[in-house]
């Protein structure tokens, strides 16, 4: 009895090594079947990030001009922002769109310093939840307009005309649109425009190098150069985005393909252990009888 009860236990024993022998195939199998999922997920938004970053490419071409055009004006004319109260305006250029890598997160930081030297005039318009999200927690009270549904088309004049529209609405001196400025497919940088309110303009020291400028013809032109800077902003930010996106999706689908490989090696080497320690078990047992 007592040998057979030995036997019994030793016998249950086994089992338990076989049972979560083959849990933890399971287990790898799963994680395996998992990331094998993930992988054609990344390639996938790869393939359109790259169809996507063509596209803005083209766009960031014809919009350059626009964008270049308005700053050298305030270059010429030396505007510079007033000593006497200023009232700062930031416009962050961000989408709603995140899974590309730290493009809106150094936008976010940038602001965050600019803030930090003059938190009580200072205002701050998101263009993006993603800019809202990371600002909203220290300097929500900062936040005077938010404007959502960005970055899943193409920006457009339009839409530059609205916010510009909107940010007229509130007295600042001067102003700065932060964005990420497109180097190349790998590299950005992140840059600032230099919107100024009329009144700045206005005394500039060196307006008169234009011609024929009076008071409705700045107007005119400062609603219109607004708009310019933030369209030029806004596509060379959808640029930047869709080559960080591209990038990120790449080192993604890398990642997936290294672990796959590690996870395969460790089914494989998993498998073959339960299948010598079942054979040992067979031979183990058929000595035993004999």
């Amino acid at each position: 009895m007592l040998g057979r009860a030995g036997i019994i236990t030793l016998h249950h024993g086994n089992q338990q090594q076989q049972v979560r022998g083959m849990a933890t195939l399971k287990a790898i199998s799963l994680r395996l079947k998992s990331v094998k999922n993930i992988q054609k997920i990344t390639q996938s938004m790869k393939m359109v990030s790259a169809a996507k970053y063509s596209r803005a490419e083209r766009d960031l071409k014809q919009a350059r001009p626009i964008g270049i055009g308005a700053k050298t004006f305030y270059e010429k004319a030396e505007v510079s922002a007033p000593t006497e109260k200023p009232e700062k305006l930031i416009v962050a250029v961000t989408s709603d769109r995140g899974l590309c890598g730290a493009v809106h997160t150094q936008v976010a930081r940038q602001i965050r310093t600019e803030i930090a030297e003059s938190p009580e005039s200072t205002r701050v318009i998101c263009i993006g939840d993603k800019s809202r999200a990371i600002l909203q927690r220290l300097f929500g009270k900062n936040i005077i307009l938010v404007a959502n549904e960005v970055g899943r088309k193409p920006p457009t004049f339009l839409d530059a005309a609205k916010i510009a529209q909107e940010a007229g609405k509130f007295d600042f001196t001067f102003g700065k649109i932060i964005y990420n400025r497109f180097k190349s497919v790998v590299s950005y940088a992140t840059s600032e425009l230099p919107p100024f309110s009329q009144s700045a303009v206005a005394a500039a020291p060196k307006l008169s190098v234009y011609d024929s400028l009076d008071n409705d013809v700045i107007q005119s032109y400062m609603e219109f150069s607004t708009a310019a800077l933030l369209f030029y902003a806004l596509k060379e930010g959808a640029c930047s985005e869709q080559s960080s996106r591209m990038t990120a999706m790449d080192n993604a689908s890398k990642n997936a393909g290294e672990m796959i490989d590690k996870l395969t090696l460790t089914f494989n080497r998993t498998r073959q252990a339960v299948i010598t320690r079942e054979l040992i078990e067979i031979i183990s047992g058929a000595a035993a009888l004999e």
